[in-house]
């Protein structure tokens, strides 16, 4: 299958899934919007859970893309894990299925891919590693910090928000942005060096 049908597919999947939530949606309604064959849905998934996951994987890859230009040399390391923090919420109100991955919701509805989420849970840590690897390199963080323990961490502390404001934070994402930014000054505290 081409890339641009598969990814038409995902575009479709997204739209039907975020409007019917996954139990509601259908393969037929799916395949109407990205306009191919039903059975062409099925050359590019295993499952309608396979279809969810693809496209969650989908929207965190382009996040990850997004992210990725936040490192910049020039910036110390603080600033750069503190833009990253604050670009989760206005991303994530625009990205229902990544929210509902970083909420919990889609583990309620899929239990058995419990594992393969966190495999996508992971991937989103990776960015946040690297850069405190490189607060590490330049001396600007704590040579002792565990840096995959930190990464996970910071992630705990962001999506804790957004499971208890995730509602307000979509509505207006600058109260995220703020309650976020003071999330971060409090854990960069304790990576920077005495």
């Amino acid at each position: 299958m081409d890339e641009a049908k598969h990814q038409r597919i995902l575009e479709a999947a997204t739209a039907v899934f975020v409007e019917h939530g996954y139990k509601d949606a259908s393969v037929d309604e799916i395949s109407r919007r990205a306009d191919v064959a039903k059975g062409t849905i099925y050359l590019a998934c295993e499952s309608k859970a396979d279809l969810l996951y693809q496209a969650v994987h989908r929207d965190l890859k382009a996040w990850g893309a997004q992210i990725t230009r936040f490192v910049d040399p020039r910036m110390s390391a603080a600033e750069i894990l503190t833009r990253m923090a604050r670009n989760g919420p206005i991303y994530l109100a625009e990205h229902p299925l990544v929210r509902g991955l970083f909420s919990g919701a889609l583990h309620g509805l899929l239990r058995d891919w419990t594992d393969r989420f966190e495999q996508l849970r992971t991937m989103g840590r990776a960015d946040v590693a690297e850069v405190i690897r490189m607060g590490i390199r330049s001396g600007e963080f704590r040579a002792d910090v565990d840096v995959e323990e930190f990464a996970a961490i910071l992630q705990d502390l962001t999506h804790t928000g957004y499971v208890l404001y995730g509602d307000l934070w979509v509505k207006d994402p600058s109260v995220a942005v703020r309650r976020i930014s003071g999330m971060m000054d409090l854990a960069l505290n304790g990576l920077r060096k005495r």
